[in-house]
């Protein structure tokens, strides 16, 4: 039997049931067989970037971030749009990624859960960001999955089948990743 492929989770959003939050819930949901997802759960415990601590020691979040980066083979990310951009507590998690090399080369994909017309800034600083990193975007797993929190359980999971496909699939193509 083969190693399961890793996925990590990256929520851009530090509340509690978000949208974001549900899709990476799902994901976790509907891995395919042979992928294994870990929801990253330390963005509100990473300190404000600052390059002067960007050294060893790096504070305990930093590495633990850093380490689970690097233990996976893939990264997939969903974040809301706050006045045009991503949350700048996401950004600081990205910030935190630019000088280390855990990210580089590594495919990265998103799951905006943007009502249709809004997330473009998000997107497009995601991918200006990623870019600094050396993360490589599998474009064909970068999608939209708009939540309809009436079709979300009391898990905090969406229960659409067609939103399901469309996240399980992502998970597929980002694990399938070969450059």
């Amino acid at each position: 039997m083969s190693t399961p492929r890793v996925i990590l989770l990256l929520s851009g959003s530090l509340r509690v049931g978000s949208s974001n939050e549900t899709v990476l819930r799902t994901a976790q949901a509907v891995a395919p067989e042979g992928v294994r997802t870990v929801l990253y759960e330390g963005l509100a415990a990473l300190p404000h970037f600052n390059p002067d601590d960007d050294a060893e020691p790096l504070p305990e979040p930093v590495a633990a971030l850093r380490a689970a980066i690097d233990a996976a083979d893939a990264l997939l990310v969903c974040t809301p749009e706050y006045a045009g951009t991503l949350p700048g507590a996401f950004k600081n998690l990205l910030d935190w990624t630019v000088g280390g090399t855990e990210i580089c080369d590594k495919p990265v994909a998103y799951v905006s859960a943007a009502a249709p017309g809004r997330g473009q800034g998000a997107e497009a600083t995601l991918r200006t960001v990623l870019g600094y990193t050396g993360a490589v975007v599998v474009e064909p797993a970068c999608v939209r999955v708009a939540v309809d929190r009436q079709l979300v359980g009391a898990d905090g999971v969406i229960t659409e089948a067609g939103a399901r496909e469309r996240i399980a699939e992502v998970l597929t193509v980002l694990a399938s990743f070969e450059r």
